[in-house]
């Protein structure tokens, strides 16, 4: 006989998921590093420096407009595939649990898809092939998502979203770094960012077994389920919607200026074609401030049980940090910008995981709702660029991006106070 969740059917703050198959918490908590930077290594190293580099170089005087192009389709596909990822693991039923086989699939089609990306040479090829690797690691990266709540004790979870997050963020500017450095050798970039994602899921796959969830009950499907999965009620689930709203109104400030960073340091701050050969002092700059509030704001959150607190200041910093390239179009300048967003979105990174698995509407469905939940990081990663051709082509410049930015991160700051079931 099928055999229901081994949690109960509704968040109450009470209820832990079952004791690990293999090793043990800590184990996980190393884990879980690794396996987020082989996943947003990619997304920081693809739109951020080799995807803009490829398309400059077919078409240097409308690099703008396409790489906008390029970037509004693909994300609408990775806005898409998240949640229908999420939906398929939690309704997944095999002795490996629910999620290992979609996490290791994504990355070998994802991978697949890189290649397809290396050895692309016009506008078209590389927009299909972009689209596929944001479908294939997105379905990666959605039932990953929910290992916090499917395994971690809520008492660890504050540490576990800041280690994640730390991950999350050590790829997201690793990859910038990194990404730099096949500037001149494109293809070859794309090859190692392909084998490092299949190696490392692979490996966190074999030595943190889910348990099996073949006895486990499932409902059948519908059409109507299948709709709802990209839908929560915001007066049914108000704490959800507004977390999901603040995380949405920050990523998409903050990523609408990094996400198009290597062309602003190029044409706005005036760095030329020395441009990516800056990006990894930028990058280490916002690392360090990224691992210092991560650091920080995660065990910290945990041990006085707050999370909104948290959430509000690292966003406002985000907010702040953004006006300084507008008022000091320098190196330095954006400098500055690089260590204060650094600590602002390290901070974020944290506790906001955390505080995102407390809202959840419901203990069956993690991935679904986690998947709806992470299109709000997402599609403002992949939609930045997009975003900010628009500005720039409409407004005027790429100084009209800062105030725009400034304006997102403040909503978002302010968003988190109408959550209620949150400290």
């Amino acid at each position: 006989m099928a055999i229901a969740s081994p949690n109960t059917t509704t968040l109450d703050g009470k209820v832990d998921p079952p004791p690990l198959v293999k090793g043990s918490v800590k184990r996980l908590l190393g884990w879980i590093i690794p396996a987020n930077i082989s996943i947003f290594i990619i997304w920081g190293a693809v739109p951020g420096i080799l995807l803009p580099l490829q398309v400059e170089g077919i078409d240097p005087a409308n690099k703008v407009a396409n790489l906008g192009l390029v970037s509004t389709i693909s994300a609408f596909a990775a806005m898409l595939a998240q949640p229908i990822a999420g939906l398929i693991s939690d309704r997944t039923r095999s002795k490996f649990g629910r999620r290992a086989q979609l996490m290791v699939a994504g990355t070998l089609v994802g991978g697949l898809a890189l290649i397809g990306m290396a050895m692309a040479n016009t506008l078209l090829q590389i927009g299909i092939a972009w689209v596929m690797v944001q479908i294939a690691y997105n379905f990666t990266q959605g039932p990953l998502s929910a290992i916090l709540p499917d395994r971690v004790p809520r008492a660890a979870r504050g540490t576990f979203s800041a280690l994640a997050g730390l991950g999350a963020m050590l790829g997201a500017i690793g990859g910038q770094i990194v990404g730099s450095m096949f500037a001149t050798n494109i293809p070859f970039g794309y090859l190692f960012f392909a084998g490092l994602a299949v190696v490392v899921i692979t490996l966190f796959v074999v030595f943190n077994p889910d348990r099996s969830s073949a006895a486990m009950e499932r409902e059948p499907f519908s059409a109507k389920v299948f709709l709802k999965t990209f839908w929560v009620n915001p007066i049914a689930h108000p704490d959800f919607f507004w977390a999901f709203t603040g995380r949405l109104l920050l990523y998409t400030g903050y990523f609408a200026v990094t996400g198009f960073q290597l062309y602003i340091l190029a044409d706005y701050i005036g760095l030329g074609k020395g441009a990516a050969a800056t990006i990894p002092l930028f990058g280490l700059a916002s690392l360090a401030g990224i691992i210092t509030a991560t650091l920080i704001a995660g065990p910290l959150s945990d041990r006085i049980g707050r999370r909104k607190i948290f959430v509000f200041i690292s966003s406002m910093l985000v907010g702040l940090a953004l006006i300084i390239p507008m008022v000091m179009p320098t190196f330095t300048g954006w400098l500055l910008f690089t260590v204060i967003s650094g600590l602002g979105f390290g901070a974020f990174q944290a506790v906001d995981q955390a505080l995102m698995s407390e809202v959840l509407p419901s203990a069956d469905s993690f991935a679904k709702d986690l998947g709806v939940v992470n299109i709000a990081a997402t599609l403002p990663q992949t939609l930045a660029p997009g975003v900010a051709s628009f500005v720039i082509l409409t407004f005027g410049g790429y100084v009209a991006l800062f105030p725009i930015g400034f304006a997102l991160s403040i909503l978002g700051a302010f968003a988190v106070w109408f959550i209620k079931a949150v400290r």
